[in-house]
């Protein structure tokens, strides 16, 4: 089966429907290949922050109305317990993937996007455009193709991509749970080999999501076991856990998380949210990055799709844009990660934030980013 279109997007995750709902604003037709129905939940720190919220209003995307939870300060802790508080530079909302997602989905269906249930199993670049090949439809041609299908893929293989090679040993852990957490905080919590985000989403619920390394989780029974031997020795995390009751029948859980530095432009493909990098979710800033680098692509593939640059410049000027805002944030953010699962380099850290409270909204603003111009 051969279809003719414009702009595909491979996944229909965070970054790639907002990517299609600004093209459509902006009169590209697009259609979007996503391998899972929606609304669906996803293993995701669920945090945003606020800087998207004018783009997002731009799109008439407001996420106001889907009653998210308002979140102002951050609680951090050691593994010992010992905590530090500070106000959020611009604060964020607290909302899970399986309202967002479903949310600018029917955004983009009301926009004109055409979506397909379907798993993309090769991406090829021929004679100046893509053969995207599919699990059930087939064949799909389209000038422009952007990669949106998540932190790793088979088709991150086919393309050669270099990350999906190296051995990585990230276990991620999420569920949300009913209980006594404050509505305005995040807090981010360390425990031996790993850190834990825990933050209010909508509905009352408790968002908690983990990220563990492999090494230290395999050597436990299962996930109940290891929280409560590993992570309850954090006394913060401990009562989190105690005074929370799971609301999903299991944990979700996610691995071979790869932090390598990734490609934003691979064999003309424009890549896009956790496709083209991942910071560390102790940054707390994934979600906002993905929707930032959604509307760069947009940006790009429009000049390109109405001929005021061709595809050399629109993947130069991409990869400068991406590098532009993310690549610091995310070099930051391997740095930190290092330096809290080191716990010399963590002692040593924390001793400076006590004796500096300040320094702690300043290493904030360096992942974080500025309210995003729609202009």
């Amino acid at each position: 089966m051969l279809f003719k279109n414009e702009i595909i997007i491979v996944g229909g995750g965070l970054a790639g429907l907002v990517c299609a709902i600004h093209l459509s604003k902006l009169g590209h037709k697009v259609l979007i290949i996503e391998k899972h129905g929606y609304p669906h939940h996803k293993v995701c720190g669920e945090y945003v922050s606020n800087e998207v919220l004018p783009y997002l209003k731009w799109l008439d995307c407001d996420p106001s109305v889907l009653q998210p939870t308002s979140i102002q300060r951050l609680s951090f802790s050691s593994q010992k317990g010992e905590t530090l508080e500070c106000k959020l530079p611009l604060g964020g909302f607290g909302i899970s993937r399986y309202t967002l997602d479903n949310f600018l989905f029917e955004k983009a269906k009301s926009a004109g996007c055409k979506v397909i249930k379907d798993s993309v199993i090769d991406i090829r670049f021929e004679n100046n455009g893509f053969v995207i090949y599919t699990q059930l439809n087939g064949r799909f041609n389209c000038n422009i193709a952007i990669g949106a299908h998540g932190k790793r893929s088979g088709i991150d293989q086919r393309l050669g991509r270099k990350f999906i090679f190296k051995k990585s040993s990230w276990l991620a852990v999420k569920a949300h749970y009913y209980g006594d957490f404050p509505d305005e905080l995040v807090g981010l919590h360390n425990f031996d080999g790993g850190y834990c985000g825990v933050s209010k989403v909508e509905d009352n619920r408790i968002n908690i999501c983990y990220l563990s390394d492999y090494q230290h989780f395999k050597g436990y029974k299962n996930i109940p076991d290891f929280q409560e031997r590993v992570l309850y020795k954090n006394s913060q995390l401990k009562a989190i856990f105690e005074g929370s009751t799971m609301i999903f029948d299991q944990p979700l859980s996610i691995s071979q998380i790869s932090f390598e530095q990734k490609e934003p432009v691979s064999q003309h493909i424009l890549m896009i949210g956790d496709t083209a990098g991942l910071i560390h979710p102790l940054c707390g800033n994934g979600m906002a990055m993905a929707i930032h680098s959604a509307k760069i692509c947009a940006e790009m593939s429009a000049e390109f799709a109405d001929q005021k640059i061709d595809r050399n410049h629109m993947e130069k000027q991409y990869k400068k844009m991406w590098n532009h805002h993310f690549k610091t944030r995310m070099t930051i953010g391997r740095i930190l990660s290092g330096m809290i699962r080191n716990k010399r380099l963590f002692s040593s850290l924390l001793v400076v934030l006590i004796k500096f409270p300040a320094l702690l909204p300043l290493i904030i603003k360096k992942t974080h980013g500025k309210p995003i111009s729609t202009i």
